[in-house]
C-alpha cells in the first residue's frame, strides 16, 4: 500500500546522509571522489563542546570532517566523513572485512559501469572486493557486488543507470 504525502505534511526528509567515523580522513576522502563523491558539502573542524555532546562524549575535542556530494543535486545522499579525536575514544571498532555481518549497514550505490568503478575503488583502498556476481530477481538482473572501504564499511554497487534514482516507483527496484 503506497501512502502518498504531500511535501508540506511529510514528518521525515529523505535520509539525507550516512556519517561514516574515519580512521585516516584523507584515504577516505580519496576513496569516496574515487566512487564519485567529489562536491564538498562542508569542510571543516568542529570545535564547538555540542559536536562532542552529541555523538555522547563527556569531553570535548576537535571533530575534523568533510561532507560530500555527488553533483551538484539535492542536499541528500552525501556521506559525511569524520575524523573523531583519539582522546574522546574508549576504544575503536575492529575494522570488519569479508561478507555482510547481522546489524550491519551496507551503502548502496547505482553505478554506470561495474569494471571502471571497481578498478577506482580497488586503487583507492577497498579492502574486501570480490568479483561481480549477476543478481536475478523475477522483474530484473544486474551485475552487483559488495565490497569494504579502506575503514570496512559495507558498500553494494549495482550496475544500472544512476538516473535511475529518480524514479518514483518499483519500476527502478
Amino acid at each position: 500500500m503506497t501512502v502518498e504525502v504531500a511535501l508540506s505534511e511529510r514528518t521525515v526528509s529523505s535520509l539525507i546522509r550516512g556519517t561514516i567515523f574515519v580512521r585516516d580522513l584523507a584515504r577516505s576522502c580519496r576513496f569516496y571522489a574515487a566512487l564519485g563523491f567529489t562536491r564538498i558539502y562542508y569542510e571543516g573542524v568542529l570545535l564547538d563542546p555540542s559536536a562532542s555532546t552529541i555523538l555522547g562524549f563527556a569531553d570535548h575535542g576537535p571533530l575534523a570532517l568533510r561532507i560530500c556530494k555527488s553533483d551538484d543535486g539535492p542536499n541528500y545522499g552525501m556521506i559525511g566523513l569524520f575524523k573523531i579525536d583519539p582522546a574522546l575514544q574508549p576504544g575503536t571498532v575492529p575494522m570488519a572485512s569479508g561478507p555482510a555481518r547481522i546489524g550491519e549497514v551496507a551503502l548502496v550505490f547505482y553505478v554506470r559501469s561495474m569494471a571502471s568503478t571497481l578498478d577506482a575503488l580497488r586503487a583507492a583502498g577497498a579492502t574486501w572486493s570480490p568479483e561481480p556476481e549477476m543478481f536475478r530477481m523475477p522483474h530484473r538482473a544486474q551485475q552487483e557486488v559488495c565490497l569494504r572501504d579502506p575503514d570496512g564499511v559495507l558498500l553494494n554497487l549495482v550496475e544500472t543507470d544512476p538516473g535511475e534514482q529518480q524514479l518514483t516507483g518499483r519500476e527502478g527496484a
